[in-house]
Order: C-alpha cells, then sequence, then structure tokens
C-alpha cells in the first residue's frame, strides 16, 4: 500500500479466514519502506511526465515494489500465495473515467514470482462509480465491532453505519497532505506529534476560508485526490515560510473541526482512528475537544497498517470471485469483483 501522504511502501503479510460466523485476519508481519527524497520526488512528479516516460516508471516501481517485497519475505518464514497491490494514486478523476494506479501489476508478479491482484479502481470507476473509498467493506468485515472507522492518511476518510445497518463512506476531507506538504517548508517531513501545530497561532481568516470550500456541503459519494488539494487549497495558502507554525496550527484547526462535524452530525458514538493522523497528538486532542463520539486509538500495528490489511483482504476476496466493491460508498451502478490478476 502507498498512501498519498507518500511516508513509504507499506507492505503487511497478512493471513485470513473465513466462516460462517464472518472473516478473521492475522498481521504476521508487516514493515514501512521509507521512500527518501530520490521516490518521493519521482513520484510526486510522475503526472508531469510525458506518455512514454510514464509507463517506464509504471514499470520502474513495480520492480521497486517487487524488489522490496522480495527483500521482506527474506525476513518471513512464510511465502504468500497472492500478493495484492494498491500502487500510489497519480490520477484520480473519476468524472472523467478514469483513476490511475502506479506501479505494474503484471511487473510485481514477473520479479517475485507469486500471482498478483492490481488495479482494485477502474471497474468501479467504468461502472459510474467515485473508484473510491474501497476500503469500508475491510471495515465492515474485519472491524464491525465499531459504529465507524475514520482513517486520518493523506486524506481522511470515514465508513460507518447508519441507524438501519447499512455501511456509508466517503472522504472528508484532506489530511496529512496538507500538513506534510506544510511541514516540509521546515525542511521535516511531516509535523511529528503536531508539535510545530501547536507552537502557531490558528489564522481565524484562513481557517474560515478553508471550512467554506464546497466540497464540505456535498452529499453521497464523494472523494479527493492530489489533483482537488492542488486545485481548492494550495492557492489559498500564503507563500511566506516565515508563518508555517500558524499555517500548520490553521490546518490541523481545519481538519479536527471538519471531522468532529462529520462525527457530531452522524451522531456517532464511536470511531476507531488509523493512518498517520492517528499519531498526530495535537490533531487528535483537537478531535476529541470538539466531539462526544469516543475516539479510540487501536495499536501501532493497526494504525500503520490497517489499509494494507484491508487491500490484502480485498484481493483475498477477488482470488476468491467474492465481491469486494459495493456501491452503496462508490456509486457506482453496480457492486463488483475488482481487480486485475496476474497468474504466476
Amino acid at each position: 500500500m502507498s498512501g498519498t501522504s507518500l511516508d513509504g511502501l507499506d507492505l503487511a503479510l497478512c493471513e485470513f479466514e473465513s466462516t460462517e460466523s464472518g472473516h478473521s485476519f492475522k498481521i504476521l508481519s508487516a514493515e514501512t519502506i521509507d521512500y527518501g527524497l530520490h521516490w518521493r520526488k519521482r513520484l510526486t512528479d510522475a503526472k508531469l511526465l510525458s506518455l512514454e516516460n510514464y509507463f517506464e516508471l509504471h514499470s520502474l516501481y513495480g520492480q521497486f515494489i517487487a524488489k522490496n517485497v522480495n527483500g521482506f519475505l527474506k525476513k518471513s518464514k512464510f511465502k504468500p500465495s497472492l500478493i495484492a497491490s494498491h500502487g500510489h494514486t497519480i490520477f484520480h478523476q473519476p468524472q472523467r473515467g478514469f483513476s490511475v494506479q502506479l506501479g505494474c501489476g503484471a511487473t510485481i508478479a514477473a520479479h517475485t514470482g507469486i500471482s498478483t491482484v492490481y488495479d482494485f479502481r477502474s471497474l468501479d470507476v467504468a461502472l459510474a462509480g467515485q473508484g473510491a473509498p474501497l476500503v469500508p467493506i475491510g471495515d465492515k468485515l474485519l472491524f464491525g465491532n465499531y459504529q465507524a472507522c475514520l482513517n486520518i492518511g493523506g486524506i481522511a476518510n470515514i465508513s460507518f453505519d447508519d441507524k438501519n445497518g447499512n455501511r456509508l463512506a466517503y472522504d472528508i476531507c484532506v489530511a496529512n497532505m496538507l500538513l506534510n506538504f506544510l511541514s516540509e517548508k521546515t525542511g521535516k517531513a511531516f509535523d511529528e506529534n503536531g508539535d510545530l501545530a501547536k507552537s502557531g497561532k490558528i489564522n481565524a481568516s484562513l481557517l474560515k476560508t478553508l471550512n467554506q470550500i464546497d466540497f464540505y456541503s456535498q452529499t453521497g459519494a464523494k472523494s479527493l485526490g492530489r489533483e482537488w488539494f492542488e486545485k481548492y487549497i494550495l492557492h489559498l495558502l500564503p507563500k511566506n515560510n516565515d508563518y508555517v507554525p500558524d499555517l500548520l496550527a490553521t490546518a490541523t484547526e481545519h481538519i479536527a473541526q471538519i471531522i468532529a462535524n462529520e462525527l457530531n452530525s452522524k451522531k456517532i458514538k464511536n470511531v476507531l482512528v488509523t493512518g498517520g493522523g492517528a499519531l498526530n497528538n495535537f490533531l487528535i486532542e483537537g478531535l476529541r475537544a470538539k466531539t462526544k463520539s469516543a475516539v479510540i486509538i487501536p495499536s501501532k500495528e493497526i494504525i500503520n497498517f490497517k489499509e494494507a490489511l484491508i487491500f490484502a483482504f480485498l484481493g483475498y476476496l477477488r482470488v476468491n470471485e467474492t465481491t469486494n466493491v459495493l456501491k452503496s460508498f462508490t456509486g457506482a451502478s453496480t457492486d463488483s469483483i475488482a481487480g486485475s490478476v496476474y497468474i504466476i
């Protein structure tokens, strides 16, 4: 799994068991491979490449994934029957009929010798869906003991059961994508514990502008991507780097308010919080102060690898020819069994 926050490549070796009563899982081992400046820049700039150079990088990134999977598995006594790779999203424009993830699945299969499932979003987009969010089916089937699951990654997204027990899901707002962008101006990849934000002062005018963005008033299936962030957020930020702590304080407050608004309006009683944002103490403190929902922070393993776990689960469902994308989440015309399979 590689998220929009560009933290690194998440690898999780997972085991699943399905019974009449439901599904269970184990994370046998897990690791994050830091991208470093080289790959972080290549992935950030991929959208600017010519078509020819893009497909070259598509193969090279597949080789990068495969190399790290092979290294990861050498340290384990297990050999998986399947790799499920989300890839790294470069273009997400479902309204134009596409969502594109870098990291060739065929290359991964060829270089690991392990059958690989890849491209989980395209079928749903072709069925007039958003191609996102996909994680909520795992929320429902693997973490159904919580009323809601909130992932605070590059983008914050939520899934929850309504009063009739139906699972709803959508993106809420940009999160670490914005915070990391601002932190990088100080030479830091991210704002550890939210310490920089805590040292700043909130810009009331900017906060009001951010809170009034049209996306937050939209209802139904909706999703965000880097293009949206660049179009609707970046131009609102002052260019002067002297005010980075203030911008971080404002952005953190904005994220906490928008998420809290969702929890409060949907009367969520308890919510499991994962993703890098769950480790941002200042953000979590702000969120807890704004909602009566019980904000539950799990183990670091679940915080860091829940999305990788669930994409493994989506691959497991795919090869067992079981529905893994629900129209109620994405707005598609029908449920689907998504993912291209390369069998070795």
